[in-house]
C-alpha cells in the first residue's frame, strides 16, 4: 500500500506532535475538498510505501506522540486494523479523520483496544439528507453517517465533530439543526473554507469564508446545546 506523509504537524492532533498518513480514495467527492489528488489517487502526488512511513514514526517516536491516519479515507482499508496495532506498538496514540461512511469498519476497530484509535475526528459536512450533493459512491449515506456518529458517542474515547464553513452561506442553520442530533457533548469545530487545489476547480474561484460566518453557526450550534467552537 503506498500512502502520502506528512512527517511532522503541531495541528492535526489535539496536544500532540503528530506524523499525518494520508491515504488514497474517499467515498465521497466533496466539490470543496482541498486533496484533490488523494481522493483521485493522482500518480504524480509524492507516495511512499507504508512500511516506509512506519520506519519512518519508529525513527521519531520519541519525538513524537502521535500518528493521524487521515485521507482521503483512511477507513476503507483492510489493513487498517493491522496498522493501528503496529503504531501503537512504538507508544504513540493514533488519530483517525474520517467521513463516517464506513461504520463496518469503525465497528471493527472500537471492538478490541489494540485497534481502538485513541482520538476520532469525523467531519460532518451538510445537513445528511443533502450528501447525496457529494457524489458519494455508498448506499444509505444518512444511515452511514448516523451509524457513525453512534459508534464514536459511545465508544468513550476522545473525539470532536467538525463542519467546513464556506462563504455565501452554503451551510446554514438549517444544515446545523439537522446534524445535531448526531453530535454530543463533545466540541463541534467550524472552520473556514479557503479554496486552493479543489476536487472542482471552480470552487477556487470562491472566496474564503469569514470568521464571523464561522461564529455564526457555532455560535447556533451553542442556541441546540452543543459546543460549537470556532478556532482561530
Amino acid at each position: 500500500m503506498k500512502i502520502s506523509l506528512r512527517k511532522t504537524s503541531l495541528v492535526d492532533y489535539p496536544g500532540r506532535v503528530a506524523g499525518v498518513l494520508f491515504f488514497p480514495g474517499c467515498t465521497l467527492r466533496c466539490p470543496w475538498c482541498h486533496n484533490r489528488d488523494l481522493v483521485l489517487g493522482n500518480d504524480h502526488l509524492d507516495f511512499i510505501f507504508l512500511d516506509e512511513a512506519l520506519k519512518h514514526l519508529e525513527k521519531r517516536c520519541a519525538v513524537l506522540g502521535g500518528a493521524v491516519l487521515s485521507g482521503g479515507e483512511p477507513t476503507l482499508y483492510e489493513e487498517l486494523p493491522e496498522l493501528i496495532q503496529r503504531i501503537k506498538k512504538l507508544g504513540l496514540a493514533v488519530k483517525i479523520d474520517t467521513n463516517g461512511m464506513e461504520p463496518a469498519m469503525l465497528e471493527r476497530l472500537l471492538d478490541a483496544e489494540e485497534t481502538a484509535p485513541d482520538y476520532i475526528a469525523l467531519d460532518l459536512k451538510v445537513a445528511p439528507w443533502r450528501y447525496a450533493f457529494l457524489g458519494h459512491t455508498c448506499e444509505d449515506p444518512e444511515n452511514m453517517l448516523a451509524a457513525s456518529a453512534g459508534l464514536i458517542r459511545d465508544a468513550g474515547i476522545p473525539h470532536e465533530f467538525r463542519t467546513l464553513v464556506f462563504p455565501h452561506k452554503f451551510v446554514t442553520p438549517e444544515d446545523i439543526e439537522s446534524l445535531a442530533f448526531l453530535v454530543d457533548d463533545a466540541p463541534w469545530y467550524f472552520r473556514i473554507f479557503r479554496p486552493g487545489n479543489c476536487l472542482d476547480p471552480a470552487w477556487n474561484n470562491l472566496n474564503a469564508a469569514e470568521f464571523r460566518d464561522a461564529e455564526t453557526l457555532a455560535k447556533y450550534a451553542q442556541a441546540l446545546g452543543k459546543r460549537g467552537m470556532c478556532p482561530l
